[in-house]
């Protein structure tokens, strides 16, 4: 178990600033998720952790040690890819020993190691099949078993679960939350999928275009948003944006926008407001109620139920937003409703450059 500390790291493919300079700490025994859209970044700096891309500047260190040249079978680290990457000709047993053999571990240790893995995700049964003989979820438990002989300082994940269906998904994820904390090793962990990281993580770093927008716990990302991005990325359905400005009223503020006027008593600005300022309001669908005399009005456009509840998507002026209700509450579309916004459960963006005020 090892902290992994990342300082000005660049890395740049083809002319191209993959990742212009990036500073991260992942303390010991910490799972960080790094979450973001596709060419983000995120896979780039956990192979370059991995040692599988070379850096163009900065440092990386695991366990204290400077690793940013090292070879990757010297960075104590066990990887997960997406793609499973076991040796078909291989069973189960051999894929978990092959490493070891190769290093020439010893053989009572290697039997040792590889019976622990089996008994820690449930692989003994399946010992003596071929990858081929394997759902594909039992393919990638041997995939971080092979990861977890190692006797790793670090684990790598590169986005494992996004080739299994969901139930798969689901289950697998929960096994690697009950790994993490059976081992209470290091774990960076590579998604797009917001569920995956909130669900898993200790720590979120949300990225885009190679840079950290904000990290902290999945409840504090998700509650208070650093920027607008990072408020459209996380939740589904994500946040409902509407945009409009701030109006000062004596000592206190106000949001307006057409159709739409809410006091701002008690939000934390984290700047000084401005009289006129354009703004962007975000209020997450659950933060929406519907009920009569509430003190909005839209029209439905569409329901989509969704078993334990409904979203109910609205269209308010310029602006389309989410609600999420109950399943037993009516509602039909075309019809016009009521609505209500919890005021303390809002964010505010600037208007520029959408960042949280």
């Amino acid at each position: 178990m090892s902290k992994v500390s990342i300082q000005q790291l660049q890395i740049t493919l083809s002319g191209n600033a993959i990742i212009p300079a990036l500073d991260l700490e992942v303390a010991e025994g910490e799972f960080l998720v790094l979450l973001g859209p596709s060419g983000c970044g995120k896979s780039t700096l956990l192979h370059s952790i991995a040692g599988l891309i070379d850096v163009s500047d900065g440092r990386i260190e695991i366990g204290g040690e400077d690793m940013t040249w090292a070879d990757p079978k010297d960075r104590h680290i066990g990887m997960v890819f997406q793609s499973y990457a076991l040796y078909p000709t291989m069973n189960v047993e051999r894929n978990l020993a092959f490493g070891l053999r190769i290093n020439g571990t010893d053989k009572a240790e290697i039997q040792r190691r590889v019976d622990r893995a089996a008994e820690i995700l449930q692989l003994g049964p399946l010992l003596k099949r071929k990858p081929a003989q394997l759902s594909g979820g039992q393919r990638q438990r041997v995939a971080i078993g092979r990861a977890l002989v190692r006797q790793a300082r670090v684990f790598l994940f590169d986005e494992p679960l996004s080739n299994l269906d969901a139930k798969l998904r689901g289950e697998l994820r929960r096994e690697i939350k009950q790994l993490h904390k059976q081992l209470r090793s290091t774990m960076i962990y590579v998604t797009h999928d917001q569920v995956e990281a909130m669900t898993l993580a200790n720590r979120i770093a949300v990225m885009k275009d190679g840079r950290i927008q904000q990290i902290g716990a999945p409840g504090e990302v998700y509650a208070r948003p650093a920027n607008r991005f990072v408020a459209g990325f996380l939740g589904s359905p994500g946040m409902n944006f509407i945009e409009g400005q701030l109006q000062q009223q004596g000592d206190s503020w106000h949001f307006h926008a057409p159709g739409l006027a809410l006091p701002l008593a008690g939000y934390a600005f984290q700047g000084t407001p401005q009289h006129g300022m354009p703004v962007t309001l975000g209020v997450r669908p659950e933060h929406l109620q519907l009920r009569p005399g509430a003190g909005y009005q839209a029209q439905v456009t569409l329901v989509e139920p969704m078993g334990n509840h409904q979203v109910v998507w609205l269209q308010q002026g310029q602006s389309q937003l989410a609600a999420m209700l109950a399943e037993d509450l009516p509602v039909s579309a075309d019809s016009r409703v009521d609505f209500g916004i919890d005021q303390t459960r809002i964010s505010l963006f600037s208007g520029d450059n959408g960042q949280r005020l």
